[in-house]
């Protein structure tokens, strides 16, 4: 074997013996077994060879490769053996010793905090209403204001039950209740409508498609925007403490007239750290977050329900209770909060 093939396997050996554990050999083997490797920079070099010379420097590269990958083998063989009788020594278990692996049951996060909510609008004058999660279409949209070809009504956002001519959805929003409640009872109308809903949404770290919802529906005499904009501090302030703040950015929605976006004051820097996104990773610089919308009840809403808009107006809101949870406990991942890991729920004192 040539000398330089020689000082390569003889660099590779040493590499892997000096290599005190399998993460070490890993990073020693990439370097000398690698594509990247001197050996395979070598073997590379054939192609520049003529034919008369291929032949037998191909032989001594091959020489060279076995020696390299019979070292590596025979290196980590030993380092997998010591680690394995390491984790037998420090990771023993005495099987003798009792112990109840039974957890009580608890109350998840999510429902935890729907009943919290609840109970804070019903000391408020409201009651609780609730609705079939499987809705008709005409509920789900139309009396919403939401016309046929609006994009919320596709196959990419809705689950439509078959078949298609029945009319039935499962509901996207908790909305529907607030119709049935309208069409079921004279105002004045105080109620919140929680639960669950459901959208062709993929699950990742911001979406699921069955999340949580929780909407407000106040239909009276003299309602106005002051009265929503004082309903919402006053739950902002229940949820995320005092001195949260909160503001209406105007925005549209086919169900409220006008409509805007609800954003808090950020709970973190308080909104004293907007110079750039970095400063506040949880607002990234901006010092509000959005938590939801809400608007007055578009008049023709009203009509659809029976309820004369010459003499009643209201207003609604709706929320996502998982982004609620998330804001309130830094949780960075929605799927943290729906997968059922008991170490999530034992966090908040469920299951220990």
């Amino acid at each position: 074997m040539s000398a330089d093939l020689e000082a390569i396997v003889s660099a590779a050996l040493t590499a892997f013996s000096e290599a005190g554990n399998l993460e070490e050999f890993k990073n020693a083997r990439l370097a000398h077994a690698g594509d990247k490797s001197p050996i395979a920079l070598a073997n590379r070099e054939l192609a520049s060879l003529a034919a008369s010379e291929k032949s037998e420097r191909g032989k001594v590269i091959n020489e060279a490769k076995s020696r390299i990958a019979q070292g590596a083998a025979a290196r980590e063989a030993l380092l997998v053996e010591e680690r394995d009788l390491r984790v037998l020594v420090e990771e023993k278990v005495d099987v003798t010793l009792p112990l109840d692996r039974r957890s009580p049951g608890g109350i998840h996060p999510l429902t935890s905090l729907r009943e919290d909510i609840s109970d804070l609008f019903i000391g408020m004058g409201y009651e609780v209403a609730e609705g079939p999660e499987i809705e008709a279409e005409w509920l789900n949209f139309d009396a919403l204001n939401i016309p046929a070809d609006h994009p919320a009504r596709t196959m990419q956002d809705t689950f439509f039950i078959e078949p298609i001519s029945a009319g039935l959805v499962l509901r996207t929003h908790t909305s529907p209740v607030q119709i049935r409640t309208m069409l079921e009872r004279t105002p004045p109308i105080y109620v919140i409508c929680p639960g669950r809903t459901f959208r062709s949404d993929e699950l990742d770290a911001t979406h699921t498609p069955v999340f949580n919802q929780v909407e407000g529906l106040v239909i009276d005499r003299g309602i106005t925007m002051a009265n929503l904009k004082g309903t919402l501090d006053h739950f902002a302030t229940a949820m995320f403490g005092e001195g949260i703040l909160t503001r209406l950015r105007p925005s549209f929605f086919p169900f409220t007239e006008p409509s805007a976006e609800v954003d808090i004051r950020c709970f973190v820097c308080r909104g004293e750290n907007t110079i750039d996104a970095d400063s506040c990773r949880t607002c990234r610089g901006e010092g509000w977050i959005e938590w939801g919308g809400c608007g007055m009840v578009n008049p023709k809403v009203l009509q659809a329900c029976g309820v004369d808009q010459n003499e009643y107006s209201g207003f609604a809101f709706g929320m996502g209770l998982e982004r609620t949870l998330m804001f309130r406990h830094g949780i960075t991942d929605m799927r943290d909060i729906v997968e059922g890991d008991i170490r999530f729920t034992q966090h908040y004192g469920a299951g220990r």
